[in-house]
């Protein structure tokens, strides 16, 4: 079941150093939880395999080591049990953080979410905060077999009472998981998982964004291209090899959405295209084009398209560079809204 970590994301008892540092997603994702867990002692881990494995991705790698068993819990492999563990433990005052092992396996701890999580601040009026984060690797690219590689994103977006937000490169990733811990919402976490050992820069002298703010990239005139999560480095590397100025915006927060810079965006371009790895249908890339129409309607110069899995199930592994929207895809959809 476990995929093989590239690269360990450890820090070996050490976090980043201040100032520019090149890492990958995996160890600021670490580092993060690292700097978390020093910061507040009520901040608890709990998963399968997070312990001495330091999780499949070994994203947990060396915590149990440093803040011992009782504050990385090793969990029996019942997502229901570990989710409704760490509410329990949220009532009483601590910041669980909850790694479900693969986007697949969250589903049967999706009751305990829906039906408690999400309504527990609303239902006390807002005297019990939901400090929780559930931690999600989602996507596919990584060669994984059924219920490894799925998109989910959209069930949670749509319960009210939940934040979901998805990181797409190291700086996002150290910044973002502490933002999210420290949240008196409930917050669901997702992770690219094709993306954990890239590197890029992460400078932690640097002021982070709030949390829940999209980010724009790449400025351009041509067309505006939105993404998020793994689709984000696809979405820069087409804009890249295009032959024309394409704003990039990374949503980097699905619910609330963040559109105001997609708005303005789409003002001065009057195009736009939505990438996604998840199914297009009743999905994030939907709701970003419904929006867009209502608020930009008289700037559009030509249908909003939209880049996305197919409605079908995740493939097997074989076939998952046909399913997942690739550089040509992309390409393709700019051409045929500038074409328009």
């Amino acid at each position: 079941m476990a995929a093989p970590a590239t690269d360990r994301a450890g820090s070996g008892g050490q976090g980043p150093s201040n100032g520019p540092s090149n890492i990958t997603l995996a160890k600021a994702l670490n580092d993060g939880l690292r700097a978390a867990m020093e910061g507040d002692d009520k901040v608890i881990l709990m998963g399968e395999d997070i312990g001495k494995l330091g999780g499949v991705f070994r994203i947990t790698d060396g915590l149990q080591k440093d803040f011992g068993e009782q504050r990385v819990l090793d969990t029996p492999l019942a997502e229901s049990g570990i989710i409704g563990t760490a509410i329990g433990l949220a009532l009483r005052g601590f910041r669980p953080v909850c790694e479900i092992q693969f986007d697949g396996f969250v589903f049967p701890g999706f009751d305990q979410i829906v039906s408690q999580l999400s309504k527990l601040r609303y239902r006390s009026q807002g005297k019990l905060p939901m400090r929780l984060v559930v931690r999600i690797p989602f996507g596919g690219g990584i060669g994984a077999v059924e219920h490894h590689s799925e998109s989910p994103e959209s069930l949670f977006a749509h319960v009210a009472g939940l934040k979901v937000v998805a990181c797409s490169n190291a700086a996002d990733a150290y910044w973002m998981i502490q933002q999210a811990i420290d949240s008196d919402d409930p917050v669901i976490f997702f992770e690219p998982k094709r993306r954990y050992w890239e590197k890029s820069e992460l400078d932690t002298s640097v002021k982070p964004r709030p949390l829940h703010t999209s980010r724009v990239l790449r400025t351009g005139s041509a067309a505006t291209v939105v993404a998020y999560g793994p689709m984000v480095r696809t979405v820069l590397d087409a804009a890249a090899a295009a032959d024309c100025e394409l704003e990039v915006i990374d949503l980097r927060t699905l619910s609330p959405l963040d559109l105001a810079p997609v708005f303005d965006a789409v003002r001065r371009t009057g195009r736009l295209v939505c990438v996604a790895e998840a199914p297009g249908e009743s999905s994030i890339t939907a709701e970003v084009a419904a929006r867009v129409q209502q608020e930009c309607f008289y700037s559009l110069e030509a249908p909003v398209l939209r880049v996305t899995g197919f409605d079908t199930p995740y493939p097997p592994s074989k076939c998952e560079e046909y399913y997942l929207p690739d550089l040509d895809r992309v390409l393709d959809a700019v051409d045929r809204v500038l074409a328009h």
